[in-house]
């Protein structure tokens, strides 16, 4: 085995002067300008501390992943980076799907496994926490509630949640645009429930012939999914107050960035949901941010965690604004880190887009893992490593990296041992999370749900309208009868007239009555929802 192709963390010794390929890879990341410290160069299974590899602050908003095998270290990784952007007054989006980021609020724990890493990288280690605001998706757990209206969310992004197909999808897109074009407000999913019961009523079918029809098994189908959607209690993450997401863009008064912590293992269970849910944040970003091009530091970095569960089963017009979202959302100041196991689970045409990455160690137990494993290599630029042996060799905390350097060239694959954060790496007890969320300037402005007229109510008025008219006409057409027959008999000679009807019953035997009914029958005890996505830009 040559030196280049030994496991990097096959022994530790005295660091030797760095030479040749070595020497070269270090000199890839020897950055002028500010820039994150990631850990120092592992060369013939040395670490060598001098030889830092780093990745300059001014190219975060040029997109990145960190990828590994389960228990690799990447939750660290995702702290280690976050800490640093925030110390350089950057904003951080974090979602925590196990639960474990939280501690990133408190100061870490000095340990002899703590002094031993930072000793083999040269880190200064400093016990630190960090600015954070915790939050929770429909209130569902600790956090202040992140809400979003079916409008914004849009008929592209729901059709994922929902798993429709694309002719559904096209239907609920159609729905949607009946809303729009009505003031129809779709709030929560009974508004949405709401507006396709009524456009396969009675008195509703003839509202869409004019582009297209929805067809009552379409229909009948989205209706299940959002009956289905709900009993997995997702009802609470859409509503109002909707969270602003310019509040992720925050910075704390001394100056750090402001880091925040999607809470989510109460529904980890859900994983589709909260992939998608993180994708309407960037979306609404993208709508409302201005276009500010190249900047010395990104406005915000966004960590897009488990994405493979995002592009699962997407459609391609899915998977077109995803790719249109992560183009263009950087000249917006928008940093996105992608996180999952392989680089494969990213398409090719987002995964193009990434120019920082850090891969953690990958496993080949199996045929399928090997051929991964080769999958990865490929996506790599040329090295001096052997990376299919360097991949599986390296231990927790450890990382093949290639960045883009401040002129936007990528630098030298670098075998990496990474630096340890410094904040606490675990949760935070839940009674100081909870004490967190509730004093935060946030937690008064969308703690408490609001439910006010929308489509639902709207729809359900006119019904009520509707149904007081068809009385009052039957009332008045009995009226006249009666005042009719009571003239023929004041004339005298004619015989007393038949009994009439009740009013009830008139009204109850009307036609249109019995044709309300079904209508109010196949509504009221349904409820409706609605956001490049479909997204709409929301009036703040």
């Amino acid at each position: 085995m040559s030196v280049s192709e030994q496991p990097p963390s096959s022994h530790d010794g005295p660091p030797a002067p760095l030479t040749g390929p070595a020497a070269e890879i270090a000199a890839g990341y020897a950055f002028d300008g500010p820039a994150l410290e990631l850990g120092a160069l592992l060369w013939d299974g040395t670490c060598h501390p001098d030889a830092r590899i780093r990745v300059p602050l001014p190219v975060l908003n040029r997109h990145g992943l960190v990828a590994g095998a389960t228990g690799t270290g990447k939750t660290k990784t995702l702290q280690l980076i976050a800490e640093q952007l925030s110390a350089n007054g950057v904003p951080v989006f974090l979602a925590d799907i196990k639960g474990d980021v939280s501690g990133i609020s408190a100061p870490g724990a000095d340990g002899e496994k703590v002094r031993e890493r930072a000793g083999q990288v040269g880190q200064e280690w400093r016990a630190s926490g960090f600015p954070c605001e915790f939050y929770g998706l429909g209130g569902i757990g600790p956090g202040i509630p992140v809400r979003a209206t079916v409008t914004s969310f849009g008929p592209v992004l729901l059709s994922k949640v929902l798993q429709l197909n694309q002719t559904q999808e096209q239907s609920l897109g159609l729905i949607f645009h009946y809303a729009d074009t009505k003031g129809l407000e779709l709030v929560d999913l009974k508004d949405l429930r709401a507006v396709v019961a009524f456009l396969v009523s009675d008195t509703g079918k003839a509202e869409l012939k004019g582009i297209g029809g929805l067809s009552t098994v379409t229909a009948g189908v989205i209706l299940r999914a959002i009956t289905a959607f709900e009993q997995l209690g997702a009802s609470g993450f859409f509503g109002e107050p909707e969270f602003d997401t310019s509040e992720f863009l925050r910075t704390a008064p001394d100056g750090r960035g402001t880091v925040s912590v999607l809470e989510l293992p109460a529904v980890q269970d859900k994983p589709q949901l909260f992939s998608t849910f993180l994708m309407w944040m960037l979306a609404d970003l993208f709508h409302d941010l201005p276009e500010v091009g190249d900047l010395d530091r990104p406005k915000l970095v966004f960590f897009f965690d488990e994405a493979h569960l995002l592009f699962k089963g997407a459609s391609k017009p899915f998977l077109e604004s995803i790719t249109q979202t992560v183009r263009l959302i950087r000249s917006k100041g928008v940093g996105i880190i992608f996180v999952t196991q392989t680089p494969k689970d990213v398409p090719p045409d987002v995964l193009g887009q990434l120019g920082n990455r850090v891969q953690h160690a990958l496993r080949a137990f199996t045929p399928d893992d090997a051929k991964a494993l080769k999958a990865t290599v490929r996506t790599f630029p040329n090295s001096p490593y052997d990376l299919e042996e360097v991949l599986t060799g390296l231990g927790t905390g450890e990382a093949v990296i290639t960045v883009l350097s401040e002129k936007g060239a990528p630098t030298p694959v670098a075998a990496t041992r990474l630096r340890a954060p410094e904040s606490l790496m675990g949760p935070v007890d839940a009674a100081a999370l909870d004490a967190a969320v509730r004093a935060s300037p946030l937690y008064g402005r969308y703690a408490e749900a609001v439910d006010r007229e929308s489509a639902y109510e709207k729809l359900t008025a006119e019904q009520r309208a509707a149904e007081a008219a068809a009385l009052d006409a039957a009332a008045a057409e009995q009226a006249a009868k009666e005042a009719k027959a009571a003239e023929k008999a004041a004339k005298g000679g004619a015989r007393a007239p038949k009994e009439e009807p009740s009013l009830a019953e008139q009204v109850v035997g009307s036609g249109m009555f019995t044709s309300l009914a079904r209508s109010i029958g196949t509504q009221l005890g349904r409820e409706i929802s609605r956001s490049i996505f479909g997204t709409a830009r929301r009036r703040r």
